[in-house]
């Protein structure tokens, strides 16, 4: 664990810090979930004598109707967490050895790094590079103040991928853009089909609204390769082998084709590419998706069945599936499912991945200022394959080294993949390294400076959703903790010290929250109750209108890709590592968030590895004992859970934890590697090969 001097007198609890006038009393807060989940809730913020004492969801919000999971309800603990960074630190230690840090000033921290980022500048400015995701999804936390100080620094560009890039690309390949239903009307479907996601665990808000068709009649159906808590609740599991989903949509292409369960008018009036679409699917019988996909060939009729005969039809995908190779093409095709059989003519049929994209034509895209770059080339580096990136020499292909990585919203060392290679890049002495955190955090314990960043309840912010479609405000509930600043100061610090003195970087938080939407979004409205609902079709495709070039669906070369890894694919590299490996969030994680929260922490108990109990005692393996997982590429150490939960051929690597939290100081990500996916240039973490022995 890192260390840094004791200061008793600076670290008092905050509860211990002079009250001023204003502070004192009750008072109710509103806010949003800033974190990588669907819901983007409203919060009821309680502030007591100017601490946050209770957090809960907003009751009149319409998705959030006053519920929070386990891990947002517990918020407090998180920003009041005695391991919170309260000050700026300056690294003491070689990278190579256990982390030590001294306390230093805001005004000595910036002055530093600006500085040498200055020498790297004026070397070549694309040395330095942002390194960010989803640690807040807040638009202005997030990149509003860095994207316009990285534009004016003229530094490498970020390809953010980690997460959604492969679903996202792919629904943008089929309908223009990162669109579909909207969350409530899935409370009036007849049939619901879950696919890739445990919506208990990751998506709360959604299942309220499914269990709510579930009693009214509707039959729900999971599809995902692990028995998820999800699908302890639907009425059928289809336990498909990691990768395979695109077959298993061209399989049910093919008995809606065979059975005539088509909408031949909206087939011919709204989608592109039809007959070839048609001709690929027609070679996908039931018996070769079912062999492809690990399931029966009755299983692969009955749901065509339901799907072409129940109505309204509605599908929930989630990201997980598109974690493989062919991630893209099998968004592509199960999004292509609702074209066929006209479930769009319904509000309650269609299909919801993402409704990020809804909110695009309301929002400013000059808010990151691009205009600041004033021409100047940039290279783009991909956040998947940083621990290649950050080994990498110069060279004309490459473009120069990178010598300065400042990072924030983001846990690199545990979340990237292949992280053997990540950690020997962030170990780099030449590398200038700047983390922006709440906690000593992995990646923060690799860094030259860390800088105390706020949580959510001490800055104001905006968000959008990717799981409904209303903007959300967040106003500050407290005064920051410690010497911790929000994210747009931090960077306004570092472009004053920079000699930046455009006006884009003297507007401050209030500013920026004018800027972040047209007109059409009523800012007054929003600040009166929390959030404003985008005016928006109940039934946006009943008669085509996507939002791609020509209005309509796009089939054309839509096509299954298997993983790299697997039994098909690669049989050599099958019969040394036979088993499949998934990596889904343990339930009271999120990404590598909350990890380090004690009560979350203390219901999960450690890292673990589900396994079929056939799997394990094949290997000798008992329930409980702590197992090696392991391939080319790495190993780590987690205890065995010996579940049901587990089909054969498949283990479930729960994460993401932090390394230093893991048995051996390493985690699931030792094992994962840096390919790509077919579309969106995203990470492949569920396409990995693995073999598991005694610890």
């Amino acid at each position: 664990m890192s260390s840094v001097p004791s200061e008793p007198a600076v670290n008092l609890p905050p509860h211990a810090l002079p009250l001023l006038a204003a502070d004192r009393g009750t008072r109710v807060v509103k806010g949003a979930c800033p974190h990588d989940c669907p819901d983007t809730c409203a919060l009821r913020i309680t502030v007591e004598d100017g601490k946050v004492v209770k957090v809960q969801g907003q009751p009149e919000h319409p998705s959030t109707h006053g519920a929070l999971c386990t891990k947002v309800s517990r918020y407090p603990e998180r920003t009041y967490h005695e391991e919170r960074v309260l000050h700026p630190l300056k690294r003491v230690s070689a990278k190579h050895e256990p982390p030590r840090f001294e306390r230093i000033g805001w005004d000595q921290a910036i002055a530093e790094i600006a500085g040498r980022l200055k020498a790297v500048a004026a070397r070549d400015p694309q040395a330095i590079l942002p390194y960010s995701y989803a640690g807040t999804m807040g638009m202005l936390q997030g990149e509003a103040m860095a994207g316009r100080f990285f534009n004016r620094l003229g530094a490498s560009c970020l390809d953010r991928t980690i997460c959604a890039s492969a679903g996202g690309a792919g629904l943008a390949a089929t309908y223009g853009h990162k669109v579909g239903m909207h969350l409530p009307h899935f409370a009036e479907s007849r049939l619901i089909v879950i696919w890739g996601s445990n919506s208990i665990a990751s998506n709360l808000h959604f299942w309220t609204f499914a269990n709510q068709a579930k009693r009214a009649g509707a039959k729900l159906v999971c599809i995902d390769p692990r028995k998820t808590e999800t699908a302890d609740k639907c009425h059928q599991h289809l336990a498909l082998l990691p990768g395979t989903d695109g077959a298993l949509a061209l399989g049910l292409m093919h008995e809606l084709i065979a059975n005539d369960w088509l909408d031949h008018d909206y087939l011919f009036r709204h989608v592109d590419g039809w007959d070839e679409l048609r001709d690929r699917a027609l070679a996908w019988t039931p018996e070769r998706t079912a062999a492809e996909c690990g399931l029966t060939a009755d299983e692969v009729r009955g749901l065509a069945r339901d799907y072409g005969t129940m109505a309204p039809a509605a599908i929930r995908l989630n990201y997980g599936m598109q974690r493989v190779r062919g991630g893209g093409n099998a968004v592509r095709l199960i999004a292509l499912l609702p074209c066929l059989t006209g479930a769009w003519r319904h509000r309650a049929g269609g299909l919801l991945l993402s409704s990020s994209g809804w909110f695009a034509p309301f929002k400013n895209p000059a808010l990151e200022r691009p205009d600041l770059r004033a021409g100047r080339p940039s290279r783009t580096i991909n956040m998947s394959t940083i621990g290649d990136d950050l080994l990498r020499e110069a060279s004309p292909a490459f473009g120069p080294k990178v010598e300065a990585l400042i990072v924030y919203n983001s846990n690199p060392v545990a979340v990237a993949p292949e992280s053997p290679k990540v950690v020997a890049g962030f170990q780099r002495e030449d590398l200038l390294t700047v983390v922006l955190e709440h906690f000593m955090t992995d990646t923060a314990d690799l860094a030259d400076y860390v800088l105390p960043a706020t949580t959510q309840m001490e800055h104001l912010d905006i968000h959008t959703s990717y799981g409904h479609t209303d903007v959300l405000l967040n106003e500050p509930a407290i005064a920051p903790v410690g010497e911790a600043r929000p994210n747009t100061r931090i960077f306004r610090d570092l472009a004053a010290a920079m000699g930046f003195d455009e006006a884009a970087f003297h507007e401050d938080d209030e500013a920026l929250l004018r800027q972040a939407f047209r007109d059409d979004v009523d800012l007054v409205q929003l600040r009166e109750r929390g959030w404003f609902k985008l005016p928006l079709a109940e039934a946006p495709f009943a008669e085509g209108g996507f939002p791609s070039a020509t209005g309509k669906a796009d089939a054309r070369g839509a096509d299954y890709v298997p993983n790299y890894e697997s039994r098909t694919s690669d049989p050599a590299l099958a019969a040394r590592y036979p088993l499949a490996m998934i990596s889904p969030p343990a339930r009271h994680h999120l990404n590598s968030t909350f990890v380090n929260v004690k009560s979350l922490r203390d219901i999960e108990g450690e890292q673990v590895l589900e396994m079929s109990a056939g799997d394990a005692a094949a290997r000798g393996l008992a329930d409980g004992q702590l197992v090696r997982v392991f391939n080319d590429r790495g190993s780590y150490a987690c205890r065995l859970d010996v579940s049901a939960r587990a089909r054969e051929g498949v283990v479930h690597g729960l994460g993401i934890w932090w390394r230093k939290l893991g048995a051996d100081g390493r985690n699931v990500n030792e094992v994962t590697h840096q390919r790509l996916t077919d579309l969106g240039r995203a990470p492949c973490f569920y396409d990995c090969l693995v073999e598991v022995s005694a610890g």
